[in-house]
């Protein structure tokens, strides 16, 4: 038996840092919301018990560093399960990009293994299952569009924004979370306005959502990868409605309503970047089959 799970890619529409938690972590709070480019995972069973990862993607580690394969062990651990799987993930988010690829492939693997084991978990028990794999895997369990709060294992669910493009560009350069983090000074940064996000997005305010949006850990990425920078004025001016760093980056994503406009930022950043894609906004949860 094989079963087939979509895994998409979030961006963060607003990013937060409140401050530094006891336990190292930091207290967020953030708006996000999945797009329309995502990694394709299919879940077979194995004669033997053990899991396997198998992925043509050489940045895709094959053991326990893997989310996925943790969120196998975790499933087989807690309900003693006896049983192998061979976890086939193919690679179309980027990976390293601030785009949850590798949550969102252990999201899509607990949603699969619940039902290829019948272990009738409601989202709810995947998403705190999945609070003990990652920050961003409640969410990507999930879907949708939410308020994560915490350390971003707190969901809120909240209205779908309403229908855009969303242009993606990921520059060849790596970005140290940890480092991005250490080097943030909370008393020297723009916090965005979250609440009138929600409001805006409820209300369906495409204008408001685009002046709203904003992220803290932008800064510190910018200085220290002025790459990150260029990739933003290069969106801007070939003319995307907004335009926001995605989590820690190095990713940049700009918001376009008219598909007109669209192909025009798109190929103009092909000449800039070699990972460009323009893909649609989902915004709706995630069911259970």
């Amino acid at each position: 038996m094989r079963i087939l799970e979509k895994a998409p890619a979030k961006i963060n529409l607003s990013l937060d840092v409140l401050h530094k938690r006891d336990d190292g972590f930091h207290e967020v709070k953030m708006i996000m919301t999945t797009i329309d480019l995502a990694d394709r995972v299919e879940i077979r069973e194995l004669s033997i018990d053990r899991i396997e990862i198998i992925s043509h993607n050489r940045f895709v580690p094959d053991d326990q560093r893997n989310l996925a394969y943790q969120a196998a062990k975790i499933l087989k651990e807690r309900y003693n399960i006896k049983k192998g799987v061979a976890i086939y993930i193919t690679k179309s988010i980027p990976v390293a990009a601030g785009l949850a690829g590798g949550s969102s492939d252990a999201a899509a693997t607990l949603r699969g293994l619940n039902r290829l084991w019948k272990l009738g978990l409601s989202l709810d028990e995947l998403a705190e299952l999945g609070s003990e794999i990652g920050s961003d895997v409640s969410f990507c369990v999930y879907g949708g569009t939410a308020l994560a709060t915490g350390r971003g294992e707190i969901i809120q669910h909240i209205s779908p924004p309403p229908h855009c493009w969303v242009v993606l560009a990921k520059p060849t350069v790596g970005v140290s979370t940890a480092d991005v983090y250490k080097n943030l000074n909370l008393n020297a940064v723009d916090h965005p306005d979250v609440g009138g996000m929600i409001d805006a997005i409820n209300k369906g305010q495409y204008e408001k959502i685009c002046g709203l949006l904003g992220n803290v850990l932008e800064s510190v990425t910018l200085k220290m990868h002025p790459e990150v920078a260029n990739i933003k004025d290069q969106m801007k001016r070939f003319g995307a409605d907004a335009v926001l760093m995605s989590g820690s980056g190095p990713t940049v994503f700009g918001l376009v309503q008219y598909e007109s406009r669209l192909h025009r930022v798109y190929n103009g950043l092909r000449g800039f970047c070699d990972q460009v894609f323009a893909v649609r906004m989902l915004g709706e949860r995630n069911i259970l089959d």
